[in-house]
């Protein structure tokens, strides 16, 4: 029995007082995505992976909703005298991540994990699309003579941090659409050898919109593929986001973030013309575009050759051609969309913190 991993994690356990926001934090730039809730005596409660804060999120839970209200209440567990060979196994015929070990009194013993017990990793086939081909007008003087995937955070371009946090997940085929300064970019990459990946180009001829740019690619994708904006910082888990679009089914899938506005007066409620309520300064919530999104290969031929063409009319126009095939994928780890100046001095300041330290 391979006990060591959770033993190296011990943050992963949590008491069924945490938070979802707790339970997020622990898995996040992990090599998995599981939460074990269990009580006080360390016995298992139930499980929570990242699916499962997903959709908490969507049907209406938040980051401080309780885990012990989200979590698997019923996971599958193995007891602790199972052998390594009916682990290998069980891991073989159910393909689970995850599986929790246990003793005759349901107290945790270990976490069992796919990778330790099945030689054959799988495979990433997906290609992520990369747009890189904006101005950066909002950026300037510092995109002036540099294209803002250029920028430097630390010793490092943008893009290239960006291409780390892919890498680091497994993915290795991308796609860069280029048109503003693009040499630049593509003397800094090249082919992407040099970062054991690799690197193709679609230049635009001019500003095509986020999916406009997809209408060039000649490369045939026999797998859904990730699209997403190059001036984004951010630990979402890829993998995960894979995984959601897949066992969803969906046609298109949007990562979405959480956006609060508060109103700065009371607002009040008119019942004709009598006062039936007055709010305080509300807090209005909405999930908003967070500029990553997977796509069958199929969607692209909706897409006109060289026509401008923006990511949120196409998903509408899947969603009304589909709308049970088209989800979101909301996400609460780091993400910083560096469109401003403001955006750029704060990942200077936020980037060691949140990326090296991980």
């Amino acid at each position: 029995m391979k006990t060591k991993f959770l033993k190296e994690h011990p943050e992963l356990i949590l008491n069924p007082k945490a938070t979802l926001r707790e339970a997020i934090k622990a898995v996040t730039g992990r090599d998995g995505g599981i939460a074990l809730i269990c009580d006080e005596e360390r016995r298992l409660l139930g499980i929570l992976v990242d699916a499962d804060m997903r959709h908490a999120l969507l049907r209406g839970a938040t980051p401080d909703s309780l885990v012990s209200e989200v979590m698997n209440a019923k996971p599958v567990v193995v007891d602790g005298s199972i052998s390594d060979a009916e682990l290998t196994a069980l891991f073989d015929r159910q393909r689970r991540s995850f599986i929790p070990v246990v003793d005759g009194e349901r107290r945790l013993v270990g976490l069992a994990r796919i990778v330790d017990y099945l030689k054959t990793p799988r495979p990433v086939e997906n290609w992520v699309v990369i747009m890189a081909g904006g101005q950066g007008t909002r950026l300037r003087p510092f995109t002036n003579d540099c294209p803002k995937p250029m920028m430097k955070i630390g010793d490092k371009p943008l893009l290239e941090l960006v291409l780390k946090q892919l890498i680091d997940y497994g993915l290795n085929r991308f796609v860069l659409s280029v048109n503003y300064l693009a040499d630049q970019i593509r003397d800094h990459f090249g082919d992407g050898s040099r970062f054991g990946v690799t690197i193709e180009y679609v230049s635009e001829p001019s500003a095509l919109g986020t999916a406009g740019a997809l209408s060039l690619i000649t490369r045939k994708f026999d797998q859904p593929f990730i699209v997403m904006n190059g001036d984004l910082l951010t630990m979402i888990n890829f993998r995960s986001l894979l995984d959601f679009h897949e066992k969803e089914g969906n046609l298109g899938t949007m990562c979405v973030r959480e956006y609060d506005f508060q109103v700065p007066y009371g607002v009040v409620q008119l019942d004709d013309n009598k006062l039936a309520a007055l709010i305080e300064k509300p807090v209005h919530r909405f999930f908003v575009n967070a500029g990553i999104y997977v796509l069958e290969p199929g969607t692209l031929s909706r897409l006109q050759s060289g026509k401008r063409r923006d990511m949120p009319d196409l998903f509408e126009e899947l969603r009304r051609e589909a709308p049970r095939k088209v989800g979101c994928f909301p996400i609460q780890e780091y993400w910083l969309d560096i469109g401003k100046i403001e955006d750029y001095q704060k990942a200077l300041q936020e980037y060691d913190a949140n990326f090296l330290a991980k």
